[in-house]
């Protein structure tokens, strides 16, 4: 009856809609038809519910998670080999921590309702909290690395491992330092984590931020469009020159021949003898910011060389990472993917990594604006995790879930006290092991189970062996069965195992 009444009603609105009734008996209509689906309630929404993940988000099945703990086993042996502590801090923030750090992405932050009491906000990266942390306990001095969820209101593209919820991997060093030899480091940590997740052709390319700066004043750009230029250099990645230069043109204002000019420089790209022709450079070498700037990338250049990484290192300056915070070097690294095997120039396939030095952020946030300069790497996980799925799949590699060792099982009835018996012994030495929640289970099940999810052993318990003091032990994978001691049988599975 009331569903009747409901449609009844949602018609008469439509009709009076297509007629042009008058706006006020139209919304009396409206809020009549709202009051009515309120009282239905629940039952009507019930057929409507769709049960999806929220946009720009995925779960993680056991598969992706085996593949996900592999890639950040990896990342924090890396991050410790360096001697990294590892710090946490809140998802959400203060929304005023966050404001003006990101400048255009700042409309990506999520804000979350505002309850009565402190605005907050979803953290956006893990930088601003890290130097907000930094502030408020008065470190001045800390290399950390913190692995967590960050939130950004993006327009997701889940197929190339953009998303709105994703985890970020930070590595960054605090303190006042003799001049780029952190950064070299990071810049090392960076090809360590690549060139081990066997990813494919990387390129860690370099620049900036007083480079960028100086380059846009010789330019003839304007203080103020310091910042919005640099992020319309940002997208020369994604977008040709031309594109770039209408946008910095018609609707950043700048002018054609300032825009030009920049066009000049931001295509170069190379390495020392870049560095060296740009400081011969009869405008860049004249502006004092430019000129610290290549100085200091040169002293880079030389402690990358020491490291044995620039093969994979590129001096770019298109290179520009559009947030507001960065103060010196910045850098960002891409895979490479081959275009064809004509040996024509490899092709960037998304940032993997990216990082810089940010020396003014930590005093935004202390009250007497003291200055603690940082530097750091943020490793685009979601990207790599990506890239890793699809190359499994590609290659049908099984990949396990678990990490057991060894199933308790029974060949005969009535066994099952003896199997738990085994097993409570196994996990009490620190043994991985299973058992089927089953009486009296088939032997093929059993076994079938270990060829399913990858178990390499089996340890069968009978009546014949438990008088004899000995398991059977069975190789899944040749299939080989050897009756072991029962006290010995711990050292045995560790053995076979290869488990210290």
């Amino acid at each position: 009856m009331a569903a009747e009444a409901l449609r009844e009603q949602a018609e008469l609105v439509r009709r009076m809609k297509q007629d042009k009734a008058e706006p006020d008996m139209v919304a009396k209509e409206v809020a009549k038809l709202l009051e009515m689906k309120a009282e239905l309630g629940g039952d009507e929404g019930k057929h409507k519910f769709v049960l999806k993940n929220p946009k720009g988000t995925r779960d993680y099945g056991p598969k992706q998670m085996a593949i996900r703990e592999r890639v950040f086993n990896a990342i924090i042996t890396c991050f410790k080999r360096h001697g990294a502590e590892v710090i946490d801090t809140p998802v959400f923030e203060l929304k005023e921590t966050l404001t003006g750090k990101y400048g255009e992405d700042s409309k990506l932050i999520y804000d979350l309702k505002d309850q009565g009491g402190e605005l907050l906000s979803l953290r956006y990266d893990l930088t601003v909290p890290f130097a907000r942390y930094l502030a408020m306990n008065k470190i001045t001095n800390i290399k950390r690395y913190h692995i967590a969820k960050v939130y950004r209101r993006d327009n997701p593209a889940m197929t190339r491992g953009r998303y709105r919820e994703f985890y970020q991997c930070d590595f960054d060093i605090a303190g006042q330092f003799d001049p780029m030899i952190p950064d070299a480091e990071c810049l090392k940590i960076v090809h360590e984590i690549l060139s081990d997740l066997q990813l494919g052709d990387f390129l860690i390319k370099v620049n900036d931020r007083r480079i960028l700066d100086g380059m846009f004043a010789v330019c003839g750009v304007p203080d103020s469009k310091f910042r919005t230029i640099c992020s319309s250099v940002d997208k020369l990645d994604k977008m040709p020159w031309e594109e770039v230069r209408s946008e910095m043109v018609g609707e950043k204002g700048l002018s054609p021949e300032a825009a030009d000019r920049i066009g000049e420089y931001v295509q170069l790209h190379g390495g020392m003898d870049l560095i060296e022709q740009l400081l011969q450079d009869p405008k860049l070498s004249q502006n004092k910011m430019a000129k610290e700037g290549l100085e200091d990338m040169k002293l880079l250049f030389e402690y990358l060389t020491l490291f044995g990484i620039t093969g994979k290192v590129s001096f770019d300056l298109s290179l520009a990472r559009g947030l507001d915070y960065y103060t010196g070097v910045i850098y960002e690294a891409v895979l490479l993917q081959q275009q064809n095997n004509h040996g024509e120039e490899s092709v960037g396939v998304g940032s993997v990594a990216g990082g810089g030095r940010y020396d003014g952020l930590v005093g935004m946030f202390d009250p007497k604006g003291r200055k603690v300069p940082c530097v750091g790497v943020s490793i685009g996980i979601e990207r790599i995790f990506s890239i890793l799925e699809q190359k499994l799949e590609a290659s049908e590699e099984k990949i396990r879930t678990t990490e057991t060792q060894v199933l308790v099982a029974s060949a005969q009835k009535k066994l099952l006290e003896e199997r738990l018996k085994l097993v409570s012994e196994l996990w009490d030495a620190g043994i991985k092991a299973e058992v089927l929640y089953k009486k009296n289970p088939k032997l093929l099940n059993q076994l079938q189970y270990c060829e399913d999810t990858g178990i390499p052993l089996v340890a069968i318990v009978g009546e014949q062996e438990l008088k004899d003091g000995v398991v059977k032990l069975r190789i899944v994978a040749t299939r080989e069965e050897v009756n072991i001691r029962r006290e010995s049988l711990v050292e045995e599975i560790r053995r076979q195992t290869s488990q210290p």
